[in-house]
C-alpha cells in the first residue's frame, strides 16, 4: 500500500473481521530522518506468510456490488483481495501499494485465482484487468480518472490519511464513485495496540470536510452527491478469541461535476 495504504484491506487472519489498522511501530528512518514507510510495511508483511484473510472487505462488496463495472483505482491494495474481487466483477483495476512484498503476493494470489478458475488473461480474465503499481501515496498521482476509486482501512502512523484520500477524490471522473471505508475512532477493538493515535482514524463528517465533498461550484451547485455516509457496527474476534463490536465508517459519494 502506499505510505502504507495497506492498512485497510484484506482482514488479518488472526483477527477475523477485526481491526485492520496497522500501527507501524518501530519504523525505520530514511535518509534525512523521515519514516521509510516502504521498509516498515515490507517488514510487516515478511513476518507472516499471509497477513490478511484473502477475502474482499465486506463494505466494498456491499457498496460496489451493484455498480456498473468500468475503470477502478484502489489505494492501498495490500495482498490484493479487493482488487481481485473487483476484477472478477468486470472492473479494470489499477491497484497501488507502498509495499513491494505485498504486491508480489497480490500478483501471486491473482495467478492462483486464474489457475483455480481456469481463466486465461487473453480471454478477458482477471489477469488482464489488474495493473499492480508500487508507489508512495504521499507523492503518487494518478495519470487518469476513474469510474470507481476505493480506499479500505487506510490507517497508518506513517501516513496522513488526508493526503491519499484527497488524491482519491480528485481521481474520480464526473458520474464516478468514491468509496472510503475506515475504522471509527471511537469504536476500535479493545485489544488493539495502545499506541494507536486518534489521527490515524476519521469520522464520516471529517471525511466530508477534508475531502471537500460539501463544496459547491461557482453557480452554487453541489460538486458531489453523498449516497452513503454512515457508521456500521460489526462483530469481531480478537487474536485470543476475544469478542467485541466495532464500527466501520462508510462513505460513498458520486461526483456530479
Amino acid at each position: 500500500m502506499n505510505e502504507h495504504p495497506e492498512e485497510h484491506q484484506d482482514r488479518p487472519q488472526q483477527e477475523a473481521h477485526g481491526n485492520q489498522a496497522h500501527d507501524g511501530g518501530g519504523a525505520p528512518e530514511a535518509a534525512g530522518g523521515s519514516i521509510d514507510a516502504a521498509s516498515v510495511w515490507d517488514e510487516r508483511y515478511r513476518t507472516k506468510a499471509r497477513l490478511w484473510s484473502g477475502k474482499p472487505n465486506p463494505q466494498l462488496v456491499r457498496e460496489a456490488g451493484g455498480l456498473r463495472p468500468g475503470k477502478a483505482l484502489e489505494l492501498g491494495c495490500g495482498e490484493g483481495a479487493d482488487a481481485i474481487w473487483l476484477a472478477q466483477q468486470g472492473w479494470s483495476v489499477t491497484a497501488v501499494d507502498v509495499s513491494a512484498v505485498a504486491l508480489e503476493r497480490a500478483h501471486s494470489h491473482e495467478l492462483a485465482e486464474l489457475a483455480r478458475e481456469s481463466v486465461q488473461a487473453s480471454n478477458g480474465g482477471i489477469g488482464s484487468r489488474i495493473s499492480w503499481q508500487l508507489a508512495d501515496l504521499t507523492q503518487w498521482q494518478p495519470e487518469a480518472s476513474y469510474d470507481l476509486v476505493t480506499s479500505q482501512f487506510l490507517h497508518s502512523q506513517e501516513l496522513d490519511w488526508r493526503v491519499p484520500l484527497r488524491t482519491a477524490a480528485g481521481a474520480v471522473k464526473p458520474g464516478g464513485t468514491l468509496l472510503v471505508v475506515g475504522h471509527h475512532p471511537d469504536r476500535l477493538p479493545p485489544w488493539g495496540p495502545a499506541h494507536h493515535h486518534a489521527g490515524m482514524f476519521y469520522t464520516g463528517d471529517q471525511l466530508v470536510q477534508e475531502l471537500g465533498l460539501d463544496r459547491r461550484d461557482s453557480n452554487g451547485r453541489p460538486e458531489w452527491q453523498l449516497e452513503v455516509l454512515t457508521s456500521r457496527e460489526r462483530p469481531v474476534t480478537g487474536p485470543e478469541g476475544q469478542e467485541a463490536v466495532i464500527a466501520d465508517v462508510v462513505l460513498r459519494a458520486t461526483r456530479l461535476a
